[in-house]
């Protein structure tokens, strides 16, 4: 694999930001769960390489989607789009009363690193009852994608994972949705 092609498949990759709900007919999903809590909604879905995640409170929706792919994605209530390539936080607040947060690492690793790697959070992924989908590329090697969540009584806390063995790049995303106090 060359460096050009590594560099490339991690800029792909964005965060997108949405006021409203997105429909499920745009992403492959390959597993969901959905969480009703008190008096907020939140909802999660995993595909191939990506995610998205859904919290609605008092009629306010804040919706996160984590893609290699922009094409063919929806304009409408786009918030943000910010590029998952190194580190950074991001917050925001929708509405009145939900206050968004997350931060984004991506590390490009050697074979054995990512495989390790890969095979660590495999194993969380089932400890911990995370939404996963693992596949084998065209080659044969491992990829994962997992979400694991924690549920509390104003937040949701969200950690993702994006393996992809064809460039060695792990992406890991943790978001909170909060509601705001009054």
């Amino acid at each position: 694999m060359t460096v050009v092609s590594k560099i490339s498949s991690l800029q792909a990759y964005n965060m997108l930001l949405y006021k409203n709900a997105v429909h499920p007919e745009f992403f492959p999903i390959s597993g969901r769960r959905r969480i009703e809590h008190g008096e907020y909604d939140f909802e999660s879905w995993i595909f191939r390489g990506g995610h998205v995640l859904r919290f609605e409170f008092d009629s306010v929706v804040a919706t996160e989607v984590v893609t290699d792919r922009n094409d063919g994605l929806p304009d409408r209530g786009l918030a943000a789009t910010l590029p998952c390539a190194g580190e950074k936080d991001h917050e925001t607040d929708f509405g009145d009363h939900i206050t968004y947060m997350a931060s984004v690492q991506t590390e490009t690793l050697s074979d054995h690193l990512y495989i390790s790697t890969y095979n660590e959070l495999v194993e969380h992924g089932r400890m911990c009852e995370g939404l996963m989908s693992v596949w084998a590329d065209e080659l044969g090697r491992n990829n994962l994608s997992m979400i694991d969540m924690q549920r509390f009584s104003d937040q949701v806390h969200v950690q993702a994972y994006h393996c992809r063995s064809d460039c060695g790049l792990v992406l890991r995303t943790q978001t909170i949705f909060q509601i705001k106090a009054d």
